[in-house]
């Protein structure tokens, strides 16, 4: 039984002067945040007030690097060779760096955002280009991917920190893969089932499927995305489930 785990979210998603969920309400809950850089979410304004919110808070702050997709926000694969994914996600993770260091913080971790999340952890020479990429810019970052992918096993292999992730707020299928959005039941909205599934995750190492079928999970950080409905109280809601389940809510390396 784990007796600590992170919290992480992913934020910094709205464009311009159009808004994407709370993260104003939402950063102080979780104990790390994946900033989007700017490619399926996110401009410099949007960068640095979330870097901002996130020194405040006390995050641990990590890149969020997505498809070039801003119509589709990153979530339709693009036919993109590894090389034109490494250098995207070089480009994308090197500027919210840069700003991150601007303000005073450092980045922490690297985690990539939809599409290219699922690409990276099945497709491997997709994902050791990323991965080099991303040790080239710097190599105390850590990759925050599936437990079991491709990704995590070619940060590994580079000498990266691996980080494996679960999710509060979407439902799994039976191989242990995120249900599709497209399907019924992929979004836990309720607090209180999320809530369950995160306890059930950080302290027992299990999820259910969609199906009922029960999957082993070992991760160290769970994610509440920032674009769910009701965000906030989730996030508040899972932190309050771990605290009575016996299990803190620590940034890494806290």
């Amino acid at each position: 039984m784990a007796t600590s785990i992170d919290l992480n979210a992913d934020v910094g998603e709205g464009l311009g002067p159009w808004p994407m969920g709370a993260d104003e309400a939402l950063i102080p809950l979780v104990s790390s945040v994946n900033i989007a850089c700017g490619a399926h979410a996110g401009d410099p304004a949007t960068i640095r007030r979330t870097v901002r919110l996130a020194l405040a808070a006390g995050a641990a702050i990590g890149a969020h690097p997505g498809y070039p997709d801003l119509v589709g926000f990153g979530r339709r694969e693009l036919a993109m060779a590894p090389g034109e994914l490494a250098a995207s996600v070089l480009y994308q993770v090197a500027a919210v760096a840069g700003i991150v260091r601007a303000e005073g913080g450092v980045l922490r971790h690297v985690k990539p955002h939809g599409a290219l999340y699922h690409r990276l952890a099945s497709d491997g020479d997709a994902a050791a280009a990323a991965v080099e990429a991303i040790a080239r810019l710097d190599p105390s970052l850590a990759v925050v991917g599936p437990p079991g992918s491709a990704l995590l096993a070619e940060a590994a292999a580079a000498g990266l920190t691996a980080v494996a992730e679960g999710f509060a707020d979407r439902a799994y299928e039976p191989d242990g893969r995120l249900r599709a959005r497209t399907l019924p039941g992929a979004l836990l909205d309720s607090a209180e089932r999320a809530s369950a599934q995160a306890v059930a995750i950080a302290r027992d190492g299990r999820v259910t499927a969609a199906d009922g079928t029960p999957i082993a999970i070992a991760v160290a950080t769970l994610c509440v995305h920032g674009d769910t409905p009701g965000a906030p109280g989730i996030a508040a809601a899972v932190r309050a489930a771990l605290a009575e389940a016996g299990i803190d809510v620590r940034r890494p390396g806290a």
